[in-house]
């Protein structure tokens, strides 16, 4: 995703902003099952905003994708999709180069056969916790833009959180050429903030 011109300049972390990180998950990766094209890019811009937020004693969550072996969105069950992150398989597991602390809490998603989760508020308890940690405004970033990402940020301004788009840490699958660009245009239709680290003010 290349650098947006309209991305917000001059923003900063509040006392009620909460990081999510989305699916960065190693079967998303290069070399993985399910690999999104540079899936690999969003990870450094995603450990500094990690960073900023540690700086800012903020809190942060992730989701991650955790299939059954006999999930529907597999090809082999009729779904559009390798097998991928199959719960408690490397392929599920966060990449070690995402500096994510320990203690943050991750969201399963997509855990029943019959049941697939594009949003990481579908069939999770993602809205309660983010309600528990007062949040109010999201910074949403991770993988892939034209699907979890999407899907994601979609719920959250249903449920009436505002939403940051980190649109240097996303990165689409682009099964039809130009699903990326498009899902970023509906996002920010839907009123979702572009965002980049450049634009970051202590």
């Amino acid at each position: 995703m290349a650098l947006h011109d309209s991305a917000i300049q001059g923003w900063r972390i509040t006392s009620t902003d909460v990081l999510l990180v989305v699916d960065v998950q190693n079967d998303f990766l290069p070399r993985g099952r399910l690999a999104v094209p540079q899936g690999d890019r969003v990870i450094a811009p995603l450990n500094r905003y990690i960073r900023l937020f540690s700086e800012a004693h903020r809190p942060m969550i992730a989701t991650r994708d955790w299939h059954p072996e006999n999930h529907c969105s597999f090809s082999g069950q009729g779904g559009p999709w390798p097998v991928h992150c199959v719960a408690e398989t490397g392929g599920a597991a966060v990449p070690a180069s995402l500096n994510l602390p320990e203690d943050v809490p991750v969201i399963s998603k997509a855990t029943k056969p019959d049941a697939d989760a594009y949003s990481g508020f579908e069939g999770t308890d993602l809205g309660a916790r983010l309600s528990q940690m007062g949040a109010r405004r999201l910074f949403l970033g991770g993988l892939a833009t034209d699907y979890c990402v999407l899907n994601t940020a979609r719920d959250a301004l249903e449920s009436g959180f505002a939403v940051c788009l980190l649109t240097d840490a996303i990165r689409a699958v682009n099964v039809k050429p130009g699903d990326g660009d498009g899902a970023v245009a509906e996002m920010t239709r839907l009123g979702a903030l572009p965002v980049e680290l450049r634009g970051y003010r202590p």
